[in-house]
């Protein structure tokens, strides 16, 4: 990212963008972005670092979560998404409760963590981070709660342990552990908060199983 500290370096707001729509002023919906944020749309795509599934599996692992980026222009794409979907339905989460989930609230679970179909959806991540190609980001949205620790802002045991069960069944059992990984977003890193959920990322699966999983979802990136 050092591009930003060059002195012909343009505006962040005008990388990645040809030069004949390029505009004086920063565009709203890039407005009062953090530095972490303003520092990868600075980034020209030609000098963006995808992240591989060695990677991937580093970062979950060691719990550096923060290390996860879009692409530069992926990122730009996403803030005029979320800006408008703000503007039209008032927020991200009620975009994705009505349009994604299908669900009302209050969410009432029918069942016990994982037991009641009704109670949980897996969905491709609508923009997903600049990883290979080959690795699929899922996200399994539920209805009840995945409990934390209070003290330390990470899952209880025992929410661990129902996840893991769940992933095990749902996908290690037709894909190879090593191909698989998930993790649960902390706090301060989720982009929606209302409705609780957890990431799923496969290396290289049989996208026949990612339809039935999905049920045919298709990421708002690509429609």
């Amino acid at each position: 990212m050092g591009s930003r500290d060059r002195s012909d370096a343009l505006p962040y707001w005008q990388v990645n963008v040809p030069e004949d729509q390029r505009v004086a002023e920063c565009p709203d919906f890039l407005r009062g972005l953090s530095d972490k944020d303003q520092g990868i749309i600075a980034t020209p795509d030609s000098e963006y670092h995808v992240q591989t599934w060695e990677e991937v599996c580093d970062i979950v692992r060691s719990n550096q979560l923060e290390r996860f980026q879009r692409w530069p222009s992926d990122l730009r794409r996403y803030k005029a998404y979320t800006y408008n979907l703000a503007k039209q339905y008032g927020s991200v989460a009620e975009f994705i409760l009505v349009e994604r989930l299908g669900w009302d609230l209050p969410l009432e679970p029918k069942g016990a963590p994982f037991q009641h179909p009704d109670d949980f959806k897996v969905l491709y991540n609508d923009w997903p981070y600049g990883i290979e190609s080959s690795i699929v980001h899922l996200v399994v949205w539920t209805k009840f709660e995945l409990k934390e620790d209070p003290s330390t802002g990470d899952l209880t045991d025992v929410a661990r342990r129902e996840i893991d069960h769940f992933v095990t069944t749902t996908f290690r059992s037709r894909i190879p552990g090593a191909k698989l990984i998930w993790f649960k977003n902390w706090a301060a890193l989720k982009s929606v908060h209302a409705v609780e959920h957890f990431h799923v990322m496969i290396l290289d699966p049989d996208h026949g199983f990612i339809r039935e999983v999905t049920n045919g979802d298709v990421p708002q990136c690509v429609r």
